[in-house]
């Protein structure tokens, strides 16, 4: 199981990346002749924050590869409660889960489909298939995909990685929030009484 763990978690994430952000990205700059990734590059909050997760992107990157080329790194900083091979299947199925999620997502975003908060195209507010369910069906799957990892491989570090990572895309969503809310206004008021920020269950 070790050994699958090694191999499955760096594929995982290329896959995710390649798929997820690069594919999907690509797709749409065809569509909308831009690029989708409006992330500011400036001195604002706002670009800070992107900053920041980038980074937590490239840490997390780094931490799935030592692993596979060094078997016995973070040995010293697994949690025990948390390491067997039950918690790691469940770990397993959640990033599964989570990633066909994320794709759906972004497939039923179509051209709305944006890295970041495009202030210079108005974008349409999707509100069907899996937006009935979340408000933000991507960062939901994203924040389920950080949990998985840390269920799969449980040490402090993959605890840190998931829970920074939670907090910078529970700012991110807020900072969607005000803008699709001007974009949008009483049309995104009503979606956002009807449907939950991360999960509504009926």
């Amino acid at each position: 199981m070790t050994d699958f763990i090694r191999f499955f978690i760096p594929i995982y994430f290329i896959l995710f990346f390649l798929v997820s952000f690069l594919g999907i990205s690509i797709a749409v700059a065809k569509k909308i002749g831009k690029n989708p990734n409006v992330l500011p590059k400036n001195d604002s909050a706002y670009a800070l924050v992107g900053w920041y997760f980038k980074l937590i992107l490239i840490v997390l990157w780094i931490y799935t590869i030592i692993p596979l080329l060094f078997p016995s790194t973070g040995e010293n900083f697994r949690i025990q409660i948390l390491d067997s091979d039950l918690f790691q299947y469940f770990g397993i199925g959640l990033m599964l889960i989570a990633f066909i999620w994320v794709v759906i997502a972004q497939l039923q975003m179509k051209d709305s489909w944006r890295i970041g908060i495009d202030e210079h195209m108005k974008t349409e507010l999707v509100t069907t298939g899996l937006f009935q369910l979340s408000r933000n069906p991507v960062f939901f799957g994203m924040t389920v995909s950080l949990l998985g990892f840390f269920f799969t491989f449980p040490t402090i570090i993959t605890f840190f990685l998931a829970v920074i990572g939670s907090i910078l895309m529970q700012i991110q969503i807020r900072l969607e929030e005000e803008h699709l809310l001007r974009q949008h206004g009483s049309v995104y008021l009503t979606y956002k009484k009807r449907v939950g920020r991360m999960l509504s269950l009926y």
